[in-house]
């Protein structure tokens, strides 16, 4: 059932990805296999399905499956991330989307020269000024640029953001396409360390139109492995 879900997304995406307008039709686009609250086996057959990419929330839950996979993948951090938690991120993830304050941008560069690693990692930008949703909101997001900037053991890689959670999804529309404006935008900017290449938006209930308005990667759990298992 996993295998055929996740190719069922596969094949959403590519047909949104020909429904483009506004942005190249042929920008590829990264399918992160969201596995939180999935146990091993099902992260196994995803894997074998072609998943390349697992997107998880939690470093404690993360951390056991890492231990316990055995698998080749790209791990993502995709959940909020508490500041004292940003040494096993680092170790953990080849991603970490959710950097969403100066504070945590500066412990996850220090964490990451402790062991000599520069990581990549995306800056959360909160378009909609959510109050349940974290991120750097639109006017501050170049400051916060500028820091991940100074910091020499990060490595700008992108943006991230969540829309919010209409019911008509279309209503995620005009974010979207803001977002992508401002992603075009950053890869402007004359930064020597970053290299911008991902806009990491779209879940399960707003991918397609996500692909549609120039997201590069999306993160989807529900449509490829089912509601969760708590």
């Amino acid at each position: 059932m996993i295998k055929e879900k996740f190719h069922e997304v596969e094949a959403r995406i590519a047909a949104s990805m020909e429904r483009r307008t506004r942005v190249p039709k042929d920008v590829p686009v990264k399918l992160i296999a969201v596995t939180k609250n999935h146990d091993v086996a099902a992260m196994r057959e995803a894997i074998d399905a072609g998943a390349t990419d697992v997107g998880e929330n939690r470093i404690q839950e993360a951390k056991e499956k890492y231990a316990e996979l055995d698998r080749d993948v790209t791990w993502h951090l995709i959940g909020h991330l508490q500041t004292n938690k940003a040494k096993v991120a680092v170790q953990l993830f080849d991603l970490i989307h959710s950097v969403d304050t100066p504070h945590l941008a500066k412990a996850l560069d220090k964490e990451a020269g402790n062991i000599g690693k520069v990581q990549d990692i995306l800056v959360q930008v909160n378009l909609a000024k959510e109050d349940s949703k974290s991120g750097v909101y639109k006017e501050d997001l170049r400051e916060m640029l500028d820091l991940v900037e100074s910091l020499p053991n990060l490595c700008l890689r992108g943006l991230m953001c969540i829309a919010p959670n209409y019911e008509d999804v279309e209503l995620c529309r005009p974010l979207f396409r803001e977002m992508y404006e401002i992603y075009q935008q950053v890869k402007e900017l004359p930064y020597q360390t970053a290299n911008i290449t991902y806009l990491s938006m779209g879940m399960t209930h707003d991918y397609p139109i996500a692909v549609e308005e120039g997201a590069n990667i999306v993160r989807v759990g529900t449509a490829i492995f089912g509601p969760r298992q708590y």
